[in-house]
């Protein structure tokens, strides 16, 4: 079969399409034909190298998928030949069929696109922990994200909002500023303005009438964690999901006990490793919230399997909007039978 495979960690172009061994379902598992895989950063993080959990070389890369089962290995019960499932896992969706443990496998609901339920696993868990579990969200509380144009940023706007909340959307292009104003964000902080360590705080009490934020959910680093701290209210939560900007901040240890403020982080796969019942629940209530109309994953480009290293390379660039996906072929044939349109290629890549 046909994977997206690195055999050298290196840029996104170390990950090309390769033959690969065909997967065969061991105990507990399934084995799925995928028709659709998100892009994500931690992805363009494994190609090089630099992410915490790294496969042994050669490897195919990719977290998540979304496709139909083909077969079960023994001891699974749950899952039959041709349902329709997202997947998670730590590598290898980047492929034309995958295996992956049956706790791992989400049922789809009816009418969910193969290429819309690949956006709406990784970045959406990631989002909801950090706003549900992890800063404890509630309604009518102001919530900061930055990075919001990304993949976790955008879902956390949709999903803050669906819970009822007043979101600030922290971006550095007018580009990102309207997509993010398009997801539902009720205002813009600009992270080009200089000393951000003030201009951020700022920027939040001028969207807010004059208060901090409640809760922060914070991808970037560097300076704009320095500004973001400052611009919490009292008794605010950050959370901190990920240093996209590289640069990983220091915090001292007096301004959390002065400000009365919580600081703490989250590791998206823990959640999958160690509490897999919690994320089935998750992603439930996220599966709920797309029924409802609640939300809608701002997939914006849709690649073939062989262009992997273009959607990694438009990640790791910063030059993507929401969610980009990987599309197989026989995902392809399957969407084309049913005249299902992807969105416009030119809105997915500034």
């Amino acid at each position: 079969m046909k994977a997206i495979v690195v055999e050298s960690y290196g840029p996104p172009e170390a990950a090309h399409m390769a033959e690969w061994p065909e997967p065969v379902a061991g105990v507990g598992e399934v084995r799925v034909d995928v028709h659709a895989m998100g892009v994500n950063f931690p992805d363009v993080l494994t190609v090089a190298g630099r992410y915490q959990n790294l496969p042994g070389l050669p490897f195919v890369p990719g977290k998540e998928a979304a496709g139909r089962v083909v077969s079960v290995g023994p001891g699974v019960r749950q899952w039959r030949p041709g349902d329709r499932v997202m997947v998670q896992l730590e590598c290898g969706a980047f492929s034309e069929s995958v295996t992956v443990a049956a706790e791992h496998c989400f049922a789809m609901p009816p009418g969910l696109p193969m290429f819309q339920a690949a956006a709406l696993g990784l970045t959406y868990q990631t989002a909801w922990f950090a706003l549900f579990d992890r800063a404890r969200l509630r309604p009518g509380e102001t919530v900061l994200v930055t990075g919001a144009s990304g993949g976790v940023g955008s879902a956390a706007v949709q999903l803050a909002k669906a819970a009822g909340c007043r979101v600030l959307g922290a971006v550095s292009s007018d580009e990102k500023a309207a997509f993010v104003r398009a997801l539902g964000a009720d205002g813009v902080v600009d992270t080009r303005r200089g000393n951000l360590r003030e201009s951020i705080r700022d920027q939040v009490r001028e969207h807010n009438h004059g208060e901090g934020a409640d809760v922060v959910i914070e991808s970037v680093g560097g300076e704009v964690f320095g500004g973001c701290l400052r611009a919490l209210a009292w008794s605010g939560r950050l959370i901190i999901v990920g240093f996209a900007g590289g640069e990983i901040p220091v915090v001292k240890a007096n301004y959390p006990l002065i400000k009365h403020i919580s600081i703490s982080g989250l590791h998206w796969s823990d959640y999958r490793d160690r509490f897999p019942e919690r994320m089935r629940d998750a992603q439930a209530e996220i599966f709920r919230f797309w029924r409802n109309g609640r939300l809608v994953p701002p997939v914006t480009r849709v690649y073939p399997l062989a262009d992997a290293a273009l959607a990694l390379a438009a990640i790791a660039d910063r030059r993507a909007l929401g969610k980009l996906v990987l599309e197989s072929a026989c995902g392809r044939a399957e969407r084309e039978r049913a005249e299902i349109a992807l969105p416009d290629p030119a809105e997915g890549v500034s």
